[in-house]
């Protein structure tokens, strides 16, 4: 996995930063595989009470980065079961953190978290964020429909009509609204933040980690979803069907060529989000079989590839 996740063991706290600081953390196949791996492993290891979820330097997770790579790169599946398998890290991130591990799972929202990114924070238990931290959903800008399970944790965390407010105005939020929200639960100063971080992750494993586990299987027992893989295909099958829809076509379209940046929302990622959405409009093309399209930079999307 190289170094895309630093996992690192102090005490009883298991902390995994993202580390590609570079893209501003965004989710490579390698790095959300490797999040995954990394709390299954957590879960049956009894030295780890409490798993922390950090990003370097001054962002989260600034979302999905389709840039390169095979889409099997980095997953810890067979090639058999690459082929059955109708989940992805998109839907088992939220089912491995909430689902399968009944261990304390803590957001610390180092900065921006844009789509994929916030809805990797949503899937935390607790989240504490720094002062400046942005917290953005992202998928109305581009034509898409919520996914990551985030269609269930952003309602369940702030109630049904200000989940769809904001998923729907495609807001911005610091984070201290993001707190009056119920978005996050604390709000720390950037200085004081990686500090506060550790001291929050440490004072869980004051806690019997058997107390830890029981309470975090009886509240998401109390909060279950009745079939949270059929859910989480039901939002799969969702977004594939807003990104093959002319309306969602035109989103992307309007978002790419107006403002090359907007996938990302104005966050300078070094170049590799922009090509991200030549990604994405690669998937609509295929899901509609349309002709390729030619951006106002003249380059091409969706243009078959010469090999």
């Amino acid at each position: 996995m190289g170094n895309v996740l630093e996992i690192t063991d102090s005490g009883y706290v298991r902390t995994l930063r993202l580390n590609r600081p570079q893209k501003k953390n965004a989710l490579s196949n390698e790095l959300a595989w490797g999040i995954v791996s990394a709390v299954e492993a957590a879960t049956k290891d009894d030295n780890v009470w409490v798993i922390g979820i950090t990003g370097t330097d001054d962002a989260f997770c600034s979302g999905l980065d389709l840039t390169g790579g095979s889409d099997h790169e980095g997953t810890p599946l067979t090639e058999q079961e690459s082929i059955l398998d109708d989940l992805g890290w998109v839907s088992r991130i939220p089912l491995t953190l909430r689902e399968e591990c009944d261990k304390p799972i803590v957001a610390g929202i180092n900065g921006v978290a844009v789509g994929a990114g916030f809805s990797l924070a949503m899937a935390a238990d607790v989240r504490i964020a720094a002062e400046s931290a942005r917290l953005i959903a992202g998928y109305p800008r581009i034509g898409g429909s919520p996914d990551g399970g985030l269609s269930w944790t952003l309602p369940q965390a702030i109630g049904y009509e200000q989940a769809m407010r904001f998923l729907l105005e495609n807001r911005t939020v610091l984070a201290p609204e993001a707190h009056e929200m119920g978005i996050v639960g604390e709000v720390v100063p950037d200085d004081q933040f990686a500090d506060r971080f550790n001291e929050y992750c440490q004072t869980l494993t004051k806690l019997s980690p058997i107390t830890a586990r029981l309470t975090k299987r009886v509240v998401r027992r109390a909060t279950k979803l009745a079939d949270p893989e059929g859910h989480f295909r039901y939002e799969l099958a969702n977004i594939r069907r807003a990104f093959g829809s002319e309306d969602g076509a035109e989103a992307l379209r309007s978002a790419t060529e107006t403002r090359p940046d907007a996938i990302v929302l104005d966050i300078d990622s070094g170049g590799g989000l922009v090509s991200a959405s030549e990604s994405i409009w690669r998937t609509v093309q295929a899901a509609r079989k349309r002709k390729p399209i030619a951006t106002s930079s003249g380059a091409t999307i969706g243009a078959p590839s010469s090999s």
